[in-house]
């Protein structure tokens, strides 16, 4: 019986973080068991920095954006001696399980760890870009959809009243779920997602029509990840290979295309990480809540090597291995439903 539980969060920041920790450690707590919060990732692990966590530190964080752990992109299979150390941190401290609360990097260490060493891990989904297979929804997606839905309704008026062409990038470095949601909720006239590579042309005879149409203004919402044509995919990468997003990337290059080949006056506005921070929306508290929950009964019932996942509306558990497998991207049919609305 698991009764010294450690807790990490990896990869990006989101909200709801937070209440996934307290949801595992209020749970425990009610079991008798100890909660050691793990610092910065896997991190925390490789440098054997963890502490305590009681009903005080976990108290009041449920509203709070970010994470009380601290985040970094460590991979510890990038690190000389990274994966023995993590052993060592995890032996040494007394643990007898591990919740890691992650995207697809996170809890592909986690899958690893578990698949190769028994390592006693449970996994949490935790992904603004809601794109981790083995769960119909990540906590956090729907904070950054509500926060660029909003964006989106601003953009309107003032593009409206300058007669402006409006881009606007939102994050989804391999998916387009936070680009097509938020588009369709915010009623955009022109998406580009990585999966669905419409090209620059298409685009802009989407925006012509409606000029031809008498509306002088249109929205256009792209992912981080779109693939335009001529904007070379370069830079520093972190260690799990993916390469470090300009401030300044597909948007502007998107932007500068559209003004060029219609003549039509354009705007870029990137929202980058103003969508995965602040306090939680109401859903995304409620789904990390019932995430730790289900986490904490997973490592009480010794199931390792699981992940707790949202089918319909109920809570179960998958193997990390299978939610782990490959990217969930967005499928034809919900582009379908954007498509519907552009030009």
């Amino acid at each position: 019986m698991a009764k010294r539980i450690g807790i990490l969060s990896g990869g990006g920041d989101c909200p709801g973080l937070n209440a996934v920790i307290r949801a595992v450690g209020r749970r425990s707590f009610q079991r008798g068991y100890d909660v050691v919060g793990v610092r910065d990732g896997w991190r925390g692990l490789v440098e054997d920095e963890l502490e305590p966590l009681g009903p005080r530190e976990i108290s009041g964080i449920l509203p709070r954006g970010g994470t009380i752990l601290g985040t970094t992109r460590t991979n510890p299979y990038k690190l000389e001696g990274g994966v023995d150390r993590v052993m060592e941190s995890f032996e040494r401290a007394g643990l007898d399980a591990l919740v890691a609360i992650g995207g697809e990097d996170t809890l592909g260490v986690a899958t690893r760890l578990h698949e190769e060493h028994g390592f006693p891990v449970i996994g949490v989904p935790k992904t603004i870009d809601n794109d981790l297979n083995g769960t119909d929804y990540t906590f956090g997606f729907d904070t950054a959809v509500f926060i660029a839905t909003e964006a989106i309704d601003r953009l309107h008026t003032t593009a409206e009243s300058h007669n402006r062409v409006m881009v606007v990038e939102v994050m989804g470095r391999h998916t387009g779920w936070i680009a097509v949601m938020s588009g369709i909720a915010g009623g955009a006239d022109v998406i580009l997602i990585p999966e669905q590579p419409i090209s620059i042309d298409e685009a802009c005879d989407d925006i012509r029509r409606r000029h031809e149409r008498g509306k002088d203004f249109s929205i256009v919402v792209v992912s981080e990840g779109y693939e335009l044509e001529g904007v070379a995919e370069a830079g520093e990468r972190d260690e799990f290979g993916h390469v470090r997003l300009s401030q300044r990337g597909v948007g502007d290059a998107l932007a500068r295309e559209i003004e060029g080949r219609t003549g039509f006056e354009t705007r870029v506005t990137v929202l980058g990480h103003v969508q995965r921070g602040g306090s939680p929306t109401p859903r995304d508290r409620v789904l990390a809540t019932r995430f730790g929950l289900k986490a904490a009964d997973l490592a009480h019932e010794e199931r390792f090597g699981q992940m707790a996942s949202l089918q319909g509306d109920r809570v179960v558990e998958v193997p990390l291995k299978e939610a782990t497998a490959e990217l969930k991207t967005v499928p034809p049919e919900w582009y379908d439903v954007a498509k519907a609305f552009f030009g």
